[in-house]
């Protein structure tokens, strides 16, 4: 059964970091591709960032580049979102999900998903 459980969310101070973590059982992580996404409220869920193939190539959404950094442990079958110089907007439900292909799956293309952890971003 494809389960995803994220951690790791919190309230941090503008400025601040926070690492969330996906970890993922049912299925090998480095076989197919995980995407972070996150929602906030009112707005649509929106793709931060994804991780795909055994030499884990990376993207990321142009409001996130610089700043946050998706990594991959697949002896603990799990994917991190290392979030860094945290603003006010990046305040979500973050969710990873995955749609068990190797390609990076949309929003709409993913199958599995996460309960989300919410971040919150605010002094």
């Amino acid at each position: 059964q494809v389960q995803l459980v994220e951690s790791g969310g919190g309230l941090v101070q503008p400025g601040g970091s926070l690492r969330l973590s996906c970890a993922a059982s049912g299925f090998t992580l480095d076989y197919y591709a995980i995407g972070w996404f996150r929602q906030a409220p009112g707005k649509e869920r929106e793709g931060v960032s994804c991780i795909r193939g055994r030499f884990t190539i990376t993207s990321y959404a142009d409001s996130v580049k610089g700043r946050f950094t998706i990594s991959r442990d697949n002896a603990k079958n799990t994917v991190y979102l290392q979030m860094n110089s945290l603003k006010p907007e990046d305040t979500a439900v973050y969710y990873c999900a995955t749609s068990l292909r190797s390609s990076c799956p949309t929003a709409y293309e993913a199958d599995y998903w996460g309960q989300g952890t919410q971040v919150t971003v605010s002094s």
